[in-house]
């Protein structure tokens, strides 16, 4: 006696187990495809979120040196993701990518950054004092 014998012919992809989040173009000649993450921020750091996020917005324009811009940007990336989620940041982390922000923005702030443009010092100056208002 022979057993029997299945044959599948499948189209597309196949998946023997759970996928979230995934995306797939399947025989497709131009495809576009695009993806959002939005996560809410902790309650209580709404405000830090929109301080460090128009930080964010400005630095293009804020003069700074590239090496400067990009660790301040960094640094406000961490804190953004310190305070990102429903739940209340963990304390530690929180404090240490506020400290790494502002010790990215205080040479600057301080002039002792060279290659930064008119304007630089005061913009991280003004940048510290609002984070020392919110924090």
């Amino acid at each position: 006696m022979s057993d029997p014998q299945n044959t599948h012919h499948y189209d597309g992809p196949v998946f023997h187990g759970p996928v979230t989040g995934n995306q797939f173009a399947w025989n497709n000649e131009t495809v576009t495809q695009n993806q959002r993450h939005n996560s809410a921020v902790a309650p209580a750091y709404e405000e830090l979120s929109s301080l460090v996020t128009r930080f964010l917005q400005e630095l293009p324009e804020a003069g700074l040196a590239a090496a400067e811009r990009e660790e301040v940007e960094s640094a406000a990336r961490d804190v953004l993701g310190a305070v990102t989620g429903p739940d209340a940041p963990e304390e530690g982390r929180l404090r240490r990518a506020l400290g790494r922000l502002d010790g990215a923005l205080g040479p600057v702030a301080a002039g002792v950054v060279a290659g930064t443009a008119v304007g630089a010092q005061e913009w991280a100056r003004l940048a510290i004092e609002s984070l020392a208002g919110i924090v």
